[in-house]
């Protein structure tokens, strides 16, 4: 592959399963991509999610980290909103201190969830506004740099934990390339500003001393098995899943069928919700890796990050297997 190869764990937790189920999957998961070959595992924030056990990234991430022992690990992303920058420096200097050289952390300013959870999280919506100036000082923080007030952040200064910008807009595209940090797009849910964000980052891209480059990460779906079709039948479930899981919202919901659901992604509106998952490569091995080197050279990607969407544990286990630089 002439581009990195990483993994997004979504921290799924399955019908009728746990979040501690999801939690000790997601261990399984490094694992497997540690021994692939992967450049990098990343958990996302996210909030008031009965599907989804990555509330608190720098936790899980330290679990993690305690049960691998080379892979780099770190966030994709913290929401910065809801967090001041000396937190976010503190805990992930604290990461870098216990893993040396195998944090991340990626930050974005989107709300990881509803109004509702702003509210709970005591956070402010109009935190989103300041997101450019809190990276800003969140980077200084992890720096080291002095400060009038005399705060630093320890564990953090000094650390320099790398910094990268997430987003599905041109926002994110424009402050990463003033900032000379690398960009992260999230395709995987939200293509359809991919190309124009890109172009955006690199053009306008300034370098910094840390980053004299710039440097792409796209999101991208993978479902990969011996069988084929048995993949393409397993991401066709996935997407049925996510399908209910957007539809389908409070106690009297009615339960859909598969045909039903398949149904609904035949209509206008399906077919919107749909695209949310269109950057996919679902097959064999071979038919895979040809997906993602078409993605990567389409997208202009120094890195692909890949969410493997397969429902089962097991299956996105062995996805990822099939999938790594070393499996080829």
């Amino acid at each position: 592959m002439t581009f990195a190869l990483s993994l997004l764990d979504l921290a799924a937790i399955p019908p009728h399963g746990t979040a501690r189920d999801s939690l000790n999957h997601s261990v399984d998961l490094a694992r497997a991509a540690e021994a692939a070959g992967y450049t990098r595992v990343w958990y996302a924030e996210h909030h008031n999610m009965a599907s989804i056990a990555s509330s608190a990234p720098a936790v899980l991430v330290a679990h993690v980290a305690a049960h691998t022992a080379t892979i780099r690990l770190g966030s994709g992303g913290v929401m910065l909103p809801h967090h001041s920058p000396l937190t976010v420096a503190e805990q992930f200097g604290t990461l870098a201190e216990l893993h040396p050289g195998r944090i991340d952390l990626g930050l974005g300013r989107a709300p990881g969830g509803d109004s509702a959870v702003y509210r709970a999280l005591r956070s402010d919506p109009a935190a989103a506004e300041r997101f450019p100036q809190d990276v800003v000082e969140l980077r200084a923080l992890l720096a080291g740099e002095p400060r009038e007030d005399g705060v630093q952040a320890t564990p953090g200064a000094g650390t320099r934990v790398p910094l990268y910008i997430l987003g599905s807009s041109l926002f994110g595209a424009q402050l990463a390339a003033a900032l000379g940090l690398p960009y992260a797009f999230a395709s995987h849910f939200a293509p359809q500003a991919l190309h124009q964000a890109v172009a955006v980052y690199r053009d306008t891209y300034r370098p910094s001393d840390e980053h004299p480059e710039p440097y792409v990460i796209a999101g991208f779906n993978v479902v990969a098995a011996q069988d084929g079709d048995a993949a393409r039948e397993m991401f066709a479930s996935a997407r049925r899943e996510r399908v209910r899981r957007l539809i389908m919202r409070g106690p009297a919901a009615p339960e859909y069928s598969d045909s039903e659901i398949d149904d609904f992604l035949r209509s206008a509106q399906g077919q919107q919700i749909g695209a949310m998952m269109s950057r996919v490569a679902a097959g064999t091995p071979d038919e895979v890796r040809a997906g993602l080197e078409a993605f990567a050279a389409e997208a202009g990607a120094d890195e692909v990050i890949t969410v493997h969407a397969a429902l089962d544990a097991d299956a996105r286990v062995e996805s990822v297997r099939l999938t790594g630089p070393s499996a080829g």
